[in-house]
């Protein structure tokens, strides 16, 4: 199938299912305001008439995050959600410019409709909207602007009730779009999952790479990234591939009870200043000295020259890519929640378009090196790896 061009715009919103009673969830939602220098955007809840969930949006630039709670104890479809993976991200949302041909297609060819569209109403316009079903429990929501929209955010969503004036004293976050998401699937789920997206969502092959060139010497992964016609949207696929010990993308697996997201990649324009909110207490992965070592050799050879000095990158733990026309500079956090399921990524690409392959290694070490810590580098065999519901 090929893709069909203007249907989708862009990564548009995350929404994060939470754990906690309302005002822990306004706690998580402030975490990335002090941590990351999100700022509050908007919010629904009792006060604005929602009767069942709580809801605080936040934004950077063009990155939007909800973070969703439920308001009743006896709300037995969240309970169960959450029971199941814990905190994380629950559904990413697309811009899109025509929410009944995508949801037709998509029915179509297979796809599982969440919520057929609907239309929501406010003073700022009507945002008309529709769920489909993708990876493990994940979907994804279409949102349509139908006309132009002058609301705050979304119909139903007021102004935030607090705005912590901490927030104005604090350095900006330097973020400026969701640049990927990865989902990690179990093993030889990768394929159909991709496939999915090729056939249900219009999307096409991006990228691929496999275990041969991603492994260290305990594990590796496959991976396939997929794309929308403009390439605004970029998608990660990644399984686990059979090593020595239990990969990352397992130990995801087995702690998110399937497959989800993984990671969130947030593009900067000054990663190197980003990189300093470890003084607001953000955890980063750690390389080590001999990385870049290799580093400094590899570049003497080099196409390219890396404009940001080795010695800031190296005492900041930022990691390098490069190939023949440009690079790119990457960094990790650790989990963002008690599982060791989701973190995020914050990426800067100079004339680069690759995910950072050639950094897969040190990462891996890297997540390796605290996987230990938690007792789950531990050996594996193919009858160790669980076997999740798929979505498909």
């Amino acid at each position: 199938f090929t893709s069909f061009k203007n249907f989708y715009f862009a990564l548009h919103i995350l929404q994060f299912k939470k754990m906690h009673s309302n005002q822990g969830y306004y706690i998580a939602a402030v975490f990335y305001c002090d941590k990351f220098g999100f700022e509050p955007l908007a919010y629904k809840g009792l006060e604005t008439g929602s009767r069942e969930l709580v809801s605080h949006a936040i934004r950077q630039d063009k990155i939007i995050f909800i973070f969703e709670s439920a308001l009743n104890p006896a709300n037995e479809e969240l309970g169960e959600h959450l029971m199941k993976h814990g905190d994380g991200v629950k559904d990413v949302a697309f811009q899109v410019e025509d929410c009944d041909f995508l949801v037709k297609k998509a029915k179509e060819r297979g796809a599982v409709i969440v919520k057929e569209p609907w239309i929501e109403q406010a003073s700022g316009g009507k945002v008309k909207y529709a769920v489909i079903q993708t990876y493990g429990d994940t979907t994804h929501t279409f949102v349509e602007y139908m006309g132009p929209y002058k609301g705050l955010f979304l119909p139903g969503y007021k102004e935030p009730l607090f705005r912590d004036p901490l927030l104005a004293k604090l350095p900006p976050g330097h973020l400026n779009f969701i640049d990927h998401i990865v989902g990690n699937q179990p093993d030889d789920k990768m394929v159909p999952v991709s496939d999915w997206y090729q056939k249900c969502l219009m999307f096409h092959r991006f990228w691929s790479i496999d275990d041969k060139q991603i492994h260290t010497e305990y594990s590796a992964l496959r991976s396939i990234v997929v794309t929308n016609y403009e390439e605004t949207i970029k998608m990660p696929i990644n399984e686990p591939a059979m090593g020595k010990k239990k990969s990352q993308i397992q130990e995801y697996i087995d702690y998110n009870g399937g497959p989800g997201v993984q990671h969130i990649a947030l593009n900067t324009s000054n990663i190197i200043q980003i990189v300093n909110l470890r003084a607001r207490g953000m955890e980063f992965l750690s390389a080590p000295d001999s990385y870049y070592d290799s580093l400094r050799q590899k570049l003497k050879t080099a196409k390219i020259k890396v404009k940001e000095d080795l010695k800031t990158l190296q005492e900041l733990k930022i990691l390098v890519d490069y190939d023949d026309k440009g690079y790119l500079l990457q960094i990790f956090t650790k989990p963002v929640q008690d599982r060791p399921t989701l973190f995020l990524e914050v990426i800067q690409r100079n004339n680069h378009f690759g995910f950072g392959a050639g950094n897969f290694k040190s990462l891996f070490e890297a997540i390796e090196k605290d996987q230990d810590a938690r007792g789950n580098l531990t050996v594996l065999t193919p009858e160790s790896q669980g076997v999740p519901k798929a979505f498909y």
